[in-house]
């Protein structure tokens, strides 16, 4: 993972570009604070699946969690 500053990606865009296209990826920081990930389109669907880990439970039973979904948007009617 490479790290920059937005000014340093504004001025070397096309360098940063080419970490992404080769599988990298680019965190971009303002003010020290990360505000932007640059990953290649192959590696965003991973990238986004790997976020999700943990956060969703192996034990969910999905037919109850679609009926509370349900229930919610009929009484919001």
């Amino acid at each position: 993972m490479t790290m920059a500053t937005a000014t340093e990606v504004q001025n070397n865009f096309g360098r940063f570009l080419k970490v992404a296209q080769e599988g990298g990826e680019v965190v971009i920081l303002k003010n020290g604070v990360e505000v932007a990930r640059l990953v290649s389109r192959e590696k965003t669907l991973s990238f986004l699946s790997d976020q999700l880990v943990g956060v969703l439970s192996g034990d969910v039973d999905e037919k109850a969690a679609r009926a509370e979904r349900m229930a919610r948007h009929e009484g919001s009617r």
